[in-house]
């Protein structure tokens, strides 16, 4: 699998587990229906699913995913949330990038 198909997928996977946790984070702050809950069970279900597209033993495939899952996070604080990361939120985040690009690129060598 190639390094920007990989990439794509962890983020696809982090938009999916971000949206399946904040609907029912939404719900229960009052700030949305119930029937938010469905949608957000759909979305952690792609989230595993997409998590198993992944050639990777499950441990390394969730310790790159991670650092993936930081950066989505502060992008969807920014363009969801409609808050702007900070310059520690967006160095954590490369830091946290440059640790899943060492798990990835060292496994394929």
């Amino acid at each position: 699998m190639s390094l920007l198909t990989t990439a794509a997928l962890f983020v696809l996977t982090a938009v999916a587990e971000i949206a399946g946790c904040y609907l029912p984070y939404l719900w229960l702050k009052g700030r949305a229906a119930v029937w938010v809950l469905v949608p957000a069970a759909a979305a952690l279900a792609l989230f595993v699913w997409l998590l198993t597209l992944q050639p990777s033993a499950a441990g390394r495939v969730y310790a790159a995913y991670g650092g993936v899952y930081v950066a989505v996070a502060l992008l969807w604080l920014w363009l969801v949330e409609g808050i702007r990361p900070s310059m520690w939120d967006v160095t954590g985040s490369a830091v946290a990038l440059l640790g899943m690009l060492i798990i990835v690129l060292g496994t394929r060598s």
